[in-house]
């Protein structure tokens, strides 16, 4: 009886045995030396981790490091969105990255957007309107929000 009162005595009120917690960790901790991400370096580790984690567990949720994967891609996720942001390409860039991406001329486009103003549009000296951004959204099977300007 006096064990059993010892045991709970080691619990918290939600149930966690810390001194089984703290050993856990500590074994844990000496193989993946998990931590929030405070430079490149920590990054890097994160990342490598991640992927080889990912090598292992793939998109299977039932796998048994899933939900560590998930964790550490909320770390990484994390320090990208405040390190590593990428800004919005405008609208014309956008289109411009498109075409070069799938091998396109202008005048692949002539049956949307008519050649001078698909040449304008191209240089930044025309906007991409509504219309024409649900054209070469239905054209290239994307969203016409990313020709909207933000």
């Amino acid at each position: 009886m006096q064990a059993a009162t010892a045991h709970r005595g080691n619990r918290t009120k939600k149930g966690i045995d810390i001194p089984a917690l703290q050993a856990s960790w500590q074994a844990f901790d000496t193989v993946a030396h998990l931590r929030p991400i405070h430079s490149e370096a920590d990054y890097d580790r994160m990342v490598a981790m991640m992927n080889a984690l990912l090598d292992v567990a793939g998109d299977d949720e039932d796998h048994p490091l899933s939900g560590l994967v998930e964790l550490l891609a909320d770390v990484v996720s994390r320090y990208e969105q405040e390190h590593h942001a990428i800004e919005a390409a405008s609208p014309n860039d956008t289109l411009r990255f498109l075409m070069e991406a799938r091998g396109l001329k202008q005048d692949d486009l002539s049956a949307i957007v008519p050649q001078s103003n698909l040449s304008a549009i191209l240089a930044g000296k025309r906007k991409i309107s509504a219309t024409m951004a649900g054209k070469l959204g239905g054209f290239f099977g994307i969203s016409p929000a990313v020709f909207v300007p933000k």
